[in-house]
C-alpha cells in the first residue's frame, strides 16, 4: 500500500504535464487552421466581423455591445433589453440566444483592458494592409487588445484545454497513459469529423461541448469508485450547468445520458443510493439553469427534465413494484416501460402547460427525419446539409483511420461481457449479482456510444458527439480488463504501437489535407453595403432582408433589424430555398410570383432603390 501511495504522485504529475502539452498542441492546431483559412490576422475590424457569417455574427454582436458600452452593467442591460434584433420588439437576448459565453468573455475583456491601461501596457499591434484594386488600404490590428482576436482566442484556448481533458479521460478509462495517447491521436487523425470549431468559433457548441467532456469524465469517475466524497457529485452538477447554459440542444444530449444510465440501474450496474445522488444532481442543475436563464420554460418541458422526474418516481416506488412478486426479468421490463411511457407523456404535458410548442428542438428534428414530418421550422434546419442523414462516406473515413474497426472490436467484447453478466444475474441470487455487475463505466460508454451513433446517422452534424466518443472508446484497446488475455500472449506496447502505426497512415494524410487549406477572406459587395449603411443612413433606420445579411448589418452598423438567422443556415441546398419553405407555410400563395422578384423589376410606387451593387440592393419604404 505504501509503494502505491508513493508511485501515484509522479504518475499524476506526469499525466498532468502531458495533458498540458496536448492542450497547447491542439490550441496551436486550431489557431493555425483558422488563420490559414481566412488570414484573420491581416483583416480589418470590419472584415473580421464579416467572417462571422449568419448566426455567428449575431452572437458576436452582443459581445461587441457589452465591450463598447460605457460600463459592463450598462452593456448587460442593453442586451437584456434589446431593441435592435427584432425591431420593434424588446427582447432579453441572453435568455433567447443563450449568451452567457459572450457576457463572461466581455467581462474578461473589459477587465483585461482595464488592467493593461492602468499599467500603460500595449495590448495590440496595428499596421496598414494594402489590398488589391479596387479595394482600398485598411488598418489591421493583432493582439488580445483587438476584440475579435480576444473573443476567438478564448474559444480556442477552451477547446485546447478540452484536448488535455480528453487525454486524462482516455488515460483514466483505460487505466494507462497509452490509452490517453490513443484518444488524442484518434481525435487528431479524425479532426474534420470531430469538430468544426476552427471554422465556426462563435457557434454555441464551441462553448458548450468542452463541458460535456468534463461532465462525462466526472460521471465515469463516479461510476467507477465507491467513495462517499461529495466533490465529484458537485462537479457533475456544475459541469451540467456549464454544458446547458450556452446551448439549447444540450438538454437532449443529457437525456440520452439518463436513457443510458437508467437500464444500468435497473439491472444492477449502479447502486440505488449512488444513482439517486446522480439524479438529484441532475435535477439541481436543471433548476439552476432555469433560474440563470430567467425562467426559460424550455428547461422544464424537455425530455431531459421529464426523464429525471420519472426516474425519481420509479426509484421511490421501487420497493412497491418488487412487492408485486414478479420475476426478475418482468421487474426490469415494468420499470423500463414505465420510464419510457412516463417520460413521453410527461414531456407532452409539460410542453402544453408551459406553451413551448413553438421552439424547435433536437427531438423535433429527429422526428422530422424518422417520420418525414415537415413544417417551416424543421425545414429551415433539415434542408441544410449538416442536418441531413450521415454521409455514406463517413464510415469509410472512420475505417481508413482504423477508428471504426477498433471501436467495433471493443464494443463487441463489452457487449459479450455484459450479456454474460446479465444472464448470470437472472440465474443467481442477489449476493452473486453484486459481484458480477462491475465495471459499470464500460456499460455506460457502450450505451452512450449507441445513442450517439443513432443521432449521428439521423443528423450528420451530431457527428461532433459520436466521433470524440469513439476516440475515448478507442482508449479501451489498452484496457487489461478487456484484453488482458491478449497482452499475456503478446508484448503490450508492440500491439498498441502497431495499431497506432496503421492509424497514422491515413491520419497523417487527413492532417495534411487540413493544413493545406489556404484562403483569404474578402467580400467587397457586402463591405460596400455595410459602409453605405454606416455613413448614409440615420441611426434609427430599420432593415429587413436575407437573414444572414441582417446579422452582418446589426453587427457592423448597429442598426435595428426585424429578422435574424438564429434558425437558418446560409448554405441551403437546391430544392430547399426559402421560397419553397414559405410555400409549405403559405400554400394558398404558392403559385404567385415572389415579392422580391416583383420588386427587383419595379419597386414603385411603394419603394425607392437607394443603393445597388453587383449583389445587394437596398429599397427604401416611401
Amino acid at each position: 500500500m505504501r509503494k502505491q501511495g508513493v508511485s501515484s504522485k509522479p504518475l499524476q504529475s506526469s499525466r498532468s504535464s502531458q495533458s498540458v502539452f496536448v492542450a497547447i498542441l491542439h490550441w496551436l492546431h486550431l489557431v493555425t487552421l483558422f488563420e490559414n483559412d481566412r488570414h484573420f490576422s491581416h483583416l480589418s475590424s470590419l472584415e473580421r466581423e464579416m467572417t462571422f457569417r449568419t448566426e455567428m455574427g449575431l452572437y458576436y454582436s452582443y459581445f461587441k455591445t457589452i465591450i463598447e458600452a460605457p460600463s459592463f452593467l450598462e452593456g448587460l442591460w442593453m442586451i437584456m433589453n434589446d431593441r435592435l434584433t427584432e425591431y420593434p420588439l424588446v427582447i432579453n437576448t441572453v435568455k433567447r440566444f443563450h449568451l452567457y459565453p459572450e457576457v463572461i468573455i466581455a467581462s474578461w475583456y473589459r477587465t483585461f483592458m482595464g488592467i493593461m491601461n492602468l499599467f500603460g501596457l500595449e495590448t495590440k499591434t496595428c499596421w496598414n494592409v494594402t489590398r488589391i484594386e479596387p479595394l482600398n488600404e485598411v488598418q489591421s490590428c493583432e493582439g488580445l487588445g483587438d476584440p475579435a482576436c480576444f473573443y476567438v482566442g478564448v474559444i480556442f484556448i477552451l477547446n485546447g484545454l478540452m484536448m488535455g481533458l480528453f487525454f486524462m479521460y482516455g488515460a483514466y478509462l483505460s487505466g494507462t497513459q497509452l490509452g490517453g495517447l490513443i484518444t488524442v491521436l484518434c481525435f487528431f487523425f479524425n479532426h474534420g469529423e470531430a469538430t468544426r470549431v476552427m471554422w465556426t468559433p462563435p457557434l454555441r457548441e464551441s462553448f458548450s461541448y468542452p463541458f460535456l467532456v468534463l461532465q462525462m469524465y466526472v460521471l465515469t469517475l463516479i461510476l467507477r469508485t465507491s467513495s462517499n466524497d461529495r466533490r465529484p457529485f458537485v462537479a457533475l452538477c456544475l459541469s451540467n450547468v456549464a454544458f446547458m447554459l450556452p446551448w439549447q440542444f444540450a438538454q437532449f444530449i443529457l437525456f440520452t445520458q439518463i436513457a443510458s444510465l437508467f437500464p444500468m440501474y435497473v439491472v444492477g450496474y449502479i447502486e440505488p443510493s449512488k444513482f439517486q445522488k446522480i439524479i438529484y444532481m441532475n435535477m439541481i442543475s436543471v433548476t439552476l439553469s432555469f433560474i440563470l436563464m430567467f425562467g426559460n420554460s424550455m428547461y422544464l418541458s424537455s425530455y431531459y427534465s421529464s426523464s429525471l422526474l420519472m426516474t425519481w418516481a420509479i426509484i421511490l416506488k421501487r420497493n412497491e413494484i418488487q412487492k408485486l412478486g414478479v420475476s426478475k426479468l418482468n421487474f426490469w421490463l415494468i420499470q423500463g416501460s414505465a420510464w419510457w411511457c412516463g417520460t413521453i407523456i410527461l414531456k407532452f404535458l409539460t410542453s402544453k402547460i408551459f406553451g413551448v410548442s413553438d421552439h424547435i428542438r433536437l427531438s423535433d428534428l429527429i422526428a422530422a427525419r424518422i417520420l418525414r414530418y415537415t413544417d417551416f421550422d424543421t425545414l429551415i434546419y433539415t434542408c441544410a446539409p449538416e442536418f441531413d442523414f450521415m454521409e455514406k462516406a463517413t464510415p469509410l473515413r472512420y475505417t481508413k483511420t482504423l477508428l471504426l474497426p477498433v471501436v467495433m472490436v471493443i464494443t463487441c467484447f463489452i457487449f459479450k461481457k455484459t450479456v454474460r453478466d446479465i444472464s448470470c444475474v437472472l440465474a443467481t441470487n442477489i449476493y452473486l449479482r453484486k459481484q458480477l455487475l462491475e465495471h459499470s463505466e464500460l456499460a455506460f460508454h457502450t450505451l452512450q456510444l449507441l445513442a450517439f451513433t443513432a443521432l449521428a446517422i439521423l443528423i450528420m452534424r451530431l457527428k461532433m458527439f459520436l466521433t470524440p466518443h469513439m476516440c475515448v472508446m478507442a482508449s479501451l484497446v489498452c484496457s487489461r480488463q478487456l484484453f488482458g488475455w491478449l497482452f499475456r500472449r503478446a508484448r503490450f506496447e508492440n500491439v498498441i504501437f502497431g495499431i497506432l502505426t496503421v492509424m497514422s497512415i491515413q491520419g497523417y494524410a487527413n492532417l495534411r489535407n487540413q493544413w493545406s487549406i489556404i484562403g483569404e477572406f474578402n467580400n467587397l459587395p457586402q463591405e460596400e453595403l455595410l459602409q453605405w449603411i454606416k455613413y448614409n443612413t440615420t441611426s434609427d433606420a430599420v432593415f429587413a432582408g436575407a437573414m444572414p445579411t441582417m446579422a452582418s448589418v446589426k453587427l457592423s452598423t448597429l442598426h435595428p433589424i426585424v429578422n435574424h438567422p438564429h434558425y437558418e443556415d446560409a448554405d441551403l441546398r437546391p430544392g430547399c430555398s426559402m421560397l419553397e419553405i414559405w410555400d409549405v407555410e403559405d400554400p394558398s400563395n404558392a403559385a404567385n410570383p415572389p415579392l422580391c422578384s416583383v420588386l427587383l423589376e419595379d419597386a414603385r410606387p411603394y419603394f425607392t432603390t437607394v443603393f445597388q451593387n453587383s449583389v445587394y440592393r437596398v429599397l427604401k419604404v416611401n
